[in-house]
């Protein structure tokens, strides 16, 4: 059961908007309940014609039970069960939070200036192989400004900027007991982290339709762990991370609805502190890629559609291995791995005004291609990475009438096995699920849905967590949910 309620209003030189959802589950599996609550709200001040503040709140409480991983033969032949293990232990994730930001903007003729900042803070109490209670504290400033000008009487838009963050992590571990008790404390440490971000992007039009970027971004960062608890040895350490990532593009409007681009880009990423993560912060590197990307977008009338092909070529990929049954995955890195694909969507109507004046059906699809593999690993070779499916289909034919009623069948589509594992040696199964809509929208009033998902009750692996190498008996598969409906109601005044 789900439920939302939203409002808003403007007086005078104020705006604002609160939205309250909250949803509770029991679950298809065993022990997959699920309390969800969330709270969104802003508030805006106009100071000026050319001045305008904004404050958002977020906070949201969580409290599930975790149903954990199952062998291939047990998510395909009971699906709903959940891990013995995990239900002895009484794994859960809950989580308390609260997101506080301000952004106020000032205009300066062709010039703006963004600025801004934000606190969280959160708790996290997580029973899982061991009992995890922490809190976690972020807080940042931000600044950026744009300016439209000309150079060489040529147009051209300078975006600079710069982000600074800090974050600490209060984390305890006990022994988890049976039904989630805590036991002996096991571990205790201070994570912290602190991190510069200076980025600038020009963006010059050498012809009214021919656009070309650079950009570059400078990171500076430090992950710094205080081991408080010595008896299993001392696991302090410090890492400091400095990285650049440039980018080169283009962009030509072809015409007002078509537009083809091309990047070639630099990236970098460097290990997080969270629940999953317990290597000690000089355990692992930065992952860093260069990225070659071109694709197109644009609409024809009621006719959208983007594509996309790219190939990413990464060092030190970091990588969340399940090493243990009853652990969560540790992150490691990689060797060498390459990332390419295609990411392609598109929505167009096959007939219109045909049974009724202004009716339609409109079909909607939306394509991946994962290609990604290692690339001469001294363990792996060339084998393809797993965890994600090769190709995965999602389409949906939807025929409106005029009247605001609506309905038609959708599919989602994975038509090949991929791996669990590095050494590729355990498969997921290829699926297909069918699904039907049927609804009245209004734009006021009463509206409502019914929505069949999975009709045909197909056994299918939903995710999995990817281990180095696996056997049959590995605990690596969440099963995906059966036949089920999905109804709703809605009321706009």
């Amino acid at each position: 059961m789900r439920g939302q309620v939203s409002t808003g209003g403007v007086s005078g030189r104020t705006d604002g908007f609160v939205t309250f959802s909250s949803q509770t589950e029991d679950g298809y599996r065993d022990h997959s309940q699920q309390d969800f609550n969330r709270l969104n709200a802003n508030l805006g001040y106009r100071l000026s014609p050319d001045a305008e503040t904004r404050f958002y709140l977020n906070a949201f409480t969580w409290r599930s039970r975790i149903p954990g991983e199952v062998s291939k033969d047990s998510a395909l032949n009971d699906p709903t069960a959940a891990n013995p293990d995990w239900i002895v232990q009484d794994q859960q994730r809950n989580i308390d939070s609260v997101r506080l930001t301000n952004k106020t903007t000032v205009r300066f003729g062709d010039a703006s200036v963004d600025f801004g900042a934000y606190g969280l803070w959160r708790h996290v109490m997580h029973p899982i192989y061991q009992w995890l209670d922490f809190t976690a504290e972020d807080y940042g400033l931000y600044a950026r400004a744009a300016h439209d000008g000309r150079i060489g009487g040529l147009e051209n838009r300078l975006v600079v900027g710069a982000t600074i963050a800090t974050g600490r992590i209060d984390t305890e571990q006990f022994i988890n007991l049976p039904d989630a008790v805590k036991g002996d404390l096991a571990s205790s440490m201070v994570d912290t982290s602190d991190n510069i971000t200076l980025y600038g992007e020009n963006t010059l039009k050498v012809r009214p339709d021919l656009s070309l970027i650079a950009s570059v971004q400078y990171l500076h960062a430090t992950r710094e762990r205080r081991d408080r608890f010595l008896s299993n040895g001392e696991q302090s350490g410090r890492a400091s991370y400095d990285l650049w990532s440039p980018r080169l593009g283009i962009l030509w409007d072809v015409d007002s609805s078509t537009q083809l681009f091309a990047n070639v880009s630099r990236s970098a990423e460097i290990p997080t502190y969270d629940a999953n993560a317990f290597s000690t912060p000089d355990d692992l590197e930065a992952q860093t890629a260069t990225t070659y990307e071109v694709g197109a977008r644009g609409r024809r009338g009621e006719a959208s559609w983007d594509v996309a092909i790219y190939r990413a070529e990464i060092e030190d990929e970091l990588q969340c291995l399940t090493l243990f049954p009853w652990a969560a995955c540790t992150v490691v890195n990689t060797g060498p791995t390459v990332h390419q694909g295609i990411e392609a969507g598109g929505s167009a109507p096959v007939f219109g005004s045909t049974f009724v004046d202004g009716d339609r059906l409109v079909l909607t699809a939306a394509y991946t291609l994962n290609d990604f593999a290692f690339d001469g690993d001294h363990t792996f070779g060339d084998n393809e990475m797993p965890g994600v499916p090769r190709h995965l289909l999602r389409a949906e034919a939807l025929y409106r009438h005029p009247s605001g009623v609506y309905f038609g069948p959708n599919v989602e589509w994975s038509p090949s096995d991929y791996f669990a594992d590095n050494a590729n040696t355990l498969t997921v199964d290829s699926y297909a699920l069918l699904g039907l809509r049927l609804g009245y929208d209004a734009p006021q009033g009463w509206s409502g849905y019914v929505e069949g998902r999975n009709l045909t009750d197909e056994r299918y692996i939903s995710t999995v967590a990817v281990a180095g190498r696996a056997s049959p008996t590995s605990q690596l598969f969440n099963p995906g949910t059966g036949r089920s409906v999905y109804a709703g109601l809605r009321y706009r005044f």
